[in-house]
C-alpha cells in the first residue's frame, strides 16, 4: 500500500510565496520519481514539476519555470514545491504523484504516475 499525503496549501495574495509538501509511505519509502500536478475547476489536471529519486534531475512546466522549485527533503520520501511570485492563475488543487520505475523529464501526463495524494488547495487572491 502506498500513501501520499500533501500539506501546506492555503490562501495567499498574489506576488507572495507558499510551499507545499508531500510525504509518501509504503512501497515508495526508499524513494521514487515524484511529481506535482494541479487542477482547476473545469480544466484537466496539468503537470507542474517532477523530480528524480536523487533529486538530481527536475522538470518544470513552462508556466511555472523560474517561479517554482521542486526539491527532495532530507528523507527520500518527502518532496517540496516552493512556489514564488504566485499569480491568480496558480489557483488550483495541487496533487502529489509517484511512479514506480525510472525517471524521465518527458513524463508529464498523469498516466505515468501510479500513486496519487488527495490534493491540497492553493488559492491566490488578487
Amino acid at each position: 500500500q502506498v500513501q501520499l499525503v500533501e500539506s501546506g496549501g492555503g490562501l495567499v495574495q498574489a506576488g507572495n510565496s507558499l510551499r507545499v509538501s508531500c510525504v509518501s509511505s509504503g512501497r515508495t519509502d526508499n524513494g521514487s520519481p515524484m511529481a506535482w500536478f494541479r487542477q482547476s475547476p473545469g480544466k484537466e489536471r496539468e503537470f507542474v514539476a517532477s523530480i528524480s529519486v536523487t533529486g538530481g534531475s527536475t522538470a518544470y512546466a513552462a508556466s511555472v519555470k523560474g517561479r517554482f522549485t521542486i526539491s527532495r527533503g532530507s528523507a527520500k520520501n518527502t518532496v517540496h514545491l516552493q512556489m514564488n511570485n504566485l499569480t491568480t492563475e496558480d489557483t488550483a488543487v495541487y496533487y502529489c504523484a509517484a511512479r514506480i520505475g525510472t525517471y524521465s523529464e518527458s513524463y508529464r501526463t498523469p498516466r505515468f504516475y501510479r500513486y496519487w495524494g488527495q490534493g491540497t488547495r492553493v488559492t491566490v487572491s488578487s
